[in-house]
């Protein structure tokens, strides 16, 4: 099967890099796929037709186009397209519902997995402590088991506190530039390290769950998830 993966930014890409191979397999074996990163989240158009410069590459304001060209281009082929966003403090139903609207406002309608990551997709490193370790072996531990996972707390900000030479008030002094290339950091260190079916944050779970359940793979059911979930 071939995934078409779409993600907010390039931290988020580097991420689903590491992680993909670790879910799927090799790329290329039994699966295929591309990621593509954005330039931030956005919002949806509230008329769902998407018309604002494609140029920017902002994810949600592409979004109806995005999925349409999606539609015509993957119809009738072994195919689904992935859109993984961080939650930040939206309201998490409400939210999927609304992004559930786009692929049914398309014709023919693509095949499409949504994901949320919440709060944001550093939860996912947050996850697996022991990853955290292996590739910052001075972590602030009493940072990390102060994170509650997958709470709304700026997830970003601990995992700076945690790593970050005066955390994140340092971090964020330094400016936004600096802010994405440290993120991008984490992604690459930490998401190599990462155990994909021991990680405790429950959206990551909810991830992999939907890959492994779109795939066909005989071990989804094995999965372990939350007892409750929008994600």
């Amino acid at each position: 099967m071939h995934f078409e993966i779409l993600v907010e930014d390039a931290s988020g890409e580097l991420l689903l890099n590491s992680l993909l191979p670790k879910i799927l397999g090799k790329h290329g074996d039994s699966h295929t796929w591309r990621t593509h990163a954005y330039r931030g989240i956005g919002r949806v158009p509230r008329d769902l037709r998407g018309m604002t410069d494609p140029w920017k590459r902002i994810i949600l304001d592409q979004l109806p186009r995005i999925l349409a060209g999606y539609g015509r281009s993957l119809q009738g082929t072994d195919s689904a397209v992935v859109v993984v966003v961080d939650l930040d403090d939206r309201d998490c139903l409400g939210f999927k519902q609304e992004l559930l609207q786009i692929p049914r406002r398309c014709r023919p309608r693509p095949r499409v997995l949504f994901r949320l990551a919440i709060e944001e997709m550093e939860a996912w490193l947050l996850g697996d402590k022991n990853a955290i370790v292996k590739a910052f072996p001075r972590v602030r531990m009493n940072v990390l088991h102060s994170y509650r996972q997958d709470s709304i707390c700026g997830t970003w900000e601990p995992l700076a506190d945690a790593l970050f030479p005066g955390g994140s008030t340092a971090l964020k002094a330094e400016g936004y530039p600096r802010i994405g290339e440290e993120k991008c950091r984490w992604a690459t260190l930490i998401g190599r390290h990462l155990d994909v079916e021991s990680n405790l944050s429950p959206s990551f779970r909810v991830f992999r769950f939907g890959l492994l359940k779109l795939s066909g793979a005989e071990v989804w059911t094995k999965v372990i998830l939350p007892s409750s979930s929008c994600v």
